[in-house]
């Protein structure tokens, strides 16, 4: 707060990761920030619930060390991040496939054996992806022209028939559409993430990785449960009629509540997923692998408390089942008919635990698709989120700092993170 006003130079709405990331960097440069969340707690999207033992994600999420973003802002060790077993189970008409790093797992050379889950030619093909997307300088990537997943996997020699065996189950789950339309530009840094780091979930829940970010908060920035009915010529007004006044405002929230401050607000479109949570006697897979499905009846699944055994009650094993759009009736039904060829189990006794829908988990990413848009929508107001940059926590975190970068050079101050 400046010497000669009590007002604050920069209001955040929203205490996701990209409030949280654009706070910072203000707070940084020295500039006094109030953020405020709807909801009770911070993380948005990113929130973990405990219910009867069970640590619950509100949907299934995973954890990328190798983020830029979450590199330089957070140590690691802090979260006590549990692992995802390298590579994915892929159920075929076959049987369960193997698909993995061999550089990684060397035990695993075996599956990738011409005529398990890809003949000669698409072994080939995709090793010289995977060493493009590995070694490549990531600029050429970004710099490089647009064109869907679909079509970027045939350029490269990859065959229809590994793209439905493998790609198209596969990404449906990353990018939560099964058509494989989302941009190429996007699919090949999501590959080389996943190449370059490891998938992880923290000890307690994906919401750690927010409460980490807000922990590093001055006390008394961050005030909860402060919705905000709208923005007003002075900074914004809270849905109880309490005035909030700032010199600026960034609006850091998902798409829909974004567009209700700020009408007009071109928008994406948004992808929904439901996870169903299942409690079994008995663990199901004896790994901590992601498994999907080749006929597509689930984006994927996997045993959470293989992950981390404080997922689930001793003596309990948790397993998280996600697929597209809303949860309809009878549909778990179907999903936990499913699980029982998926898994080669009994499902009837399994207990749902809890069912989570999540209508905004991801904007939709068709080409030509812009990496990051500017945060800028008029005078003193500014908007960041997944939704504005690319659906990931990379993504959420870029766009918050280049917020804060956007917002200290309208207000004359440098001094945020680059």
């Amino acid at each position: 707060m400046s010497a000669t006003s009590a007002v604050p130079d920069v209001l955040v709405i929203g205490a996701g990761a990209a409030g949280l990331a654009c706070a910072h960097d203000l707070l940084d440069a020295g500039l006094d920030v109030r953020l405020v969340e709807a909801s009770d707690d911070v993380g948005g999207r990113m929130r973990t619930d405990r219910v009867g033992g069970f640590v619950i994600d509100r949907g299934f999420q995973v954890f990328n060390t190798s983020y830029p973003q979450v590199r330089g802002r957070l140590a690691l060790s802090e979260l006590w991040l549990r692992p995802f077993t390298p590579g994915v189970l892929v159920h075929t008409e076959d049987g369960r496939r193997r698909f993995t790093d061999p550089t990684r797992r060397p035990g695993t050379l075996p599956d990738l054996l011409p005529g398990r889950l890809a003949g000669p030619r698409d072994l080939l093909a995709l090793g010289a992806l995977s060493a493009r997307d590995l070694l490549a300088p990531v600029r050429r990537i970004k710099r490089g022209g647009d064109r869907t997943t679909r079509t970027e996997l045939a350029a490269a020699g990859i065959s229809d028939d590994l793209v439905e065996r493998f790609f198209r189950p596969f990404l449906s789950g990353v990018f939560l559409e099964d058509e494989l339309e989302t941009s190429g530009r996007f699919f090949h840094l999501v590959w080389r993430s996943m190449l370059r780091g490891t998938l992880c979930l923290p000890a307690d829940g994906i919401q750690a990785v927010p409460r980490a970010l807000a922990a590093r908060l001055p006390t008394g920035t961050t005030t909860l449960e402060t919705p905000v009915a709208r923005l007003t010529d002075d900074g914004a007004e809270a849905a109880d009629g309490t005035a909030l006044p700032a010199r600026a405002v960034v609006v850091a929230t998902g798409p829909g509540p974004a567009a209700e401050l700020l009408p007009g607000l071109d928008t994406p479109a948004r992808r929904t997923v439901t996870t169903y949570y299942h409690a079994a006697s008995r663990s199901p897979l004896g790994e901590s692998t992601l498994l999907v499905d080749h006929r597509r009846r689930v984006l994927n699944t996997v045993v959470l408390s293989e992950v981390h055994s404080g997922y689930a009650p001793s003596g309990t094993a948790l397993i998280a089942s996600s697929v597209l759009g809303q949860d309809t009736v009878g549909r778990e039904v179907t999903v936990k008919e499913a699980l029982a060829e998926l898994y080669d189990t009994d499902t009837s006794g399994w207990e749902t635990v809890a069912v989570r829908t999540i209508p905004d988990a991801l904007p939709a990413m068709p080409p030509p698709l812009p990496l990051s848009r500017t945060t800028r929508v008029a005078p003193g107001r500014y908007v960041c989120g997944d939704h504005r940059a690319t659906g990931s926590v990379q993504g959420a975190l870029a766009s918050g700092a280049r917020a804060a970068r956007e917002v200290l050079a309208d207000l004359g101050t440098s001094g945020a993170r680059p």
